[in-house]
């Protein structure tokens, strides 16, 4: 059974009736409370402002006659006006941001029967939120005959609290707090990112289907299914822990045993059972990044363990259970995946419920600034200490880094790496332009080099001023939609002095020295 726990708010006038043996006469709905035939309390959180210590030490004083076995903790705090919305309810915010709560182990219940109406709408609005895991709980002096008067009567209720729309304003604050805590707290500036996010929000706390979230690698899938968890898990919508694993990581026998778990002996090596992810995550949340990359016999048996909550481990004949949610990532094209056969329709059906696709760095430029602020105070607090640009380095960079020569194919993760060496190879905790001038240039040799297919084999053999040039006007090609496009943003200055300008033919004859043509570079890419 578990521990029965009440939290509710001092009276000061209810719980005040009568004088000294006198209130034995009368219904005090905490003393009543705790006075209950057949519905004891384990522990009562009573909370009480700074000017009623006194009469919070006589209820206890009193509980402890009627109800031994209740523990009553004292919980002091300060509300200048009972009757402000907005004072009334931070100060329950607060106390139930920074309370514990044990839901396996313990039930809630709150006593809104003492208190101003406006501590009692607040109560309301806190349980609604979820902020406060439990249920709602008022008494009354006994009606029916036979009830004891003093004990008074008790029912647990479920009010619709729509009607209390006062406070959408602070709602409004509280769930701009929770996309901040999807992003990271990073201001980000992307409108198109922005209202993602947002549904995201709202989906995390009031769905329990799947969520896909799609994306090039390196574009924060991984961080923002934590984000997800930790959302959930502060509104009390999950309790077990994210278990994640990178699904291109598994192949054959090790993926069933990974993820489904598998029995002694199963295969060659098996010396010992193993439990699986699936059921590391029970009561949790499961994130399985690049979930394309699994065998058609695992998206199988995963259906199954969404569907019916219950699975075979790798060789075993008996079926274990798992209550998960699931988030799934992938930079792949599932449904083009389906179309080949590589991936099952059923399963995709499954998750795709909710599907987010999380847009890369090189369309999210306006958000690199704010990321590089992010960026340094992650490393601050990964290696303790401080690190800053000086601001000719930190404009250069950022220059460098939002124009359209900056690729970006590791998206955040590759930003991120970015500002970490210049961060490790700065002379005392200043990034000055020589280290931003050799970051700029390591990211273009990365960018650039044969393997990565910018430049055709045989173009290395270039003299340095015409290989730069070559691999600027590469850039731009690869960056736009058309061949006089592309013309126009090389010659933007030179073509305002020519009357009838014809920029496509311009840069075609340019690619033509190199032997390239449009068509070539368009099939590299």
């Amino acid at each position: 059974m578990k521990r029965r726990v009440v939290i509710g708010m001092l009276g000061t006038t209810l719980d005040k009736r009568g004088k000294r043996h006198n209130r034995w006469n009368k219904w005090r709905p905490t003393v009543g409370l705790c006075m209950q035939p057949g519905f004891a309390i384990d522990r009562l959180e009573l909370l009480h402002g700074d000017n009623s210590q006194q009469l919070a030490g006589q209820v206890v004083e009193d509980v402890a006659q009627v109800s031994p076995a209740t523990q009553v903790k004292l919980n002091e705090i300060v509300l200048r006006d009972p009757w402000d919305f907005e004072e009334v309810y931070g100060a329950l915010l607060e106390f139930a941001s920074r309370y514990t709560f044990d839901t396996e182990n313990e039930e809630y219940l709150v006593h809104i029967t003492t208190g101003t109406h406006v501590v009692q709408i607040c109560w309301f609005l806190l349980t609604e939120a979820r902020y406060l895991p439990a249920r709602l709980l008022q008494t009354g002096p006994g009606q029916n005959e036979g009830e004891p008067k003093t004990a008074g009567a008790y029912s647990i209720i479920d009010l619709d609290l729509r009607r209390y729309a006062t406070l959408t304003s602070r709602f409004m604050r509280e769930q701009a707090a929770s996309v901040s805590l999807l992003k990271g707290g990073i201001a980000t500036r992307n409108t198109t990112f922005n209202a993602l996010i947002e549904q995201i929000e709202r989906v995390a706390l009031r769905s329990t289907a799947p969520i896909l979230l799609t994306g090039p690698t390196g574009a924060g899938k991984s961080f923002l299914a934590e984000r997800i968890w930790q959302l959930r898990q502060s509104r009390h919508r999950v309790k077990g822990r994210l278990v994640a694993v990178n699904c291109a990581t598994l192949r054959g026998d090790n993926a069933m045993s990974t993820l489904f778990g598998h029995v002694k002996g199963a295969f060659t090596g098996a010396q010992q059972a193993r439990k699986g992810l699936l059921r590391e995550a029970d009561g949790g949340m499961l994130f399985l990044d690049e979930i394309a990359e699994l065998g058609l016999d695992e998206q199988a048996m995963l259906l199954k363990a969404i569907e019916e909550k219950r699975f075979l481990p790798f060789g075993s004949d008996k079926e274990v259970s798992s209550d998960f949610q699931l988030i799934a990532g992938t930079h792949r094209d599932l449904r083009q995946r389906v179309a080949e056969g590589r991936f099952r329709e059923d399963l995709f059906a499954r998750i795709n419920m909710w599907t987010f696709t999380l847009p890369g760095l090189a369309q999210r430029r306006e958000d690199i600034e704010p990321n590089l602020e992010y960026e340094l105070l992650r490393y601050a607090g990964d290696s303790q200490s401080q690190v800053r640009f000086e601001p000719p380095a930190r404009q250069r960079f950022l220059q460098f880094a939002c124009s359209p020569e900056a690729r970006w194919p590791g998206n955040f993760r590759e930003l991120s790496a970015s500002v970490t060496r210049m961060a490790t190879l700065a002379d005392e905790g200043r990034i000055g332009s020589e280290q931003v001038e050799e970051e700029i240039a390591r990211l273009r040799r990365s960018w650039y080099q044969v393997e990565g297919g910018s430049l055709p084999e045989g173009m290395v053999e270039l003299d340095l001023f015409d290989r730069t040039q070559l691999e600027s006007v590469l850039t731009i090609c690869r960056t736009s939609s058309s061949l006089s496009d592309a013309g126009r943003r090389l010659f933007a200055v030179s073509r305002q002095q020519k009357k009838q300008p014809n920029d496509a033919d311009r840069l075609r004859k340019y690619l033509a020295r190199f032997d390239l043509s449009w068509e070539q570079l368009r099939g590299e890419k």
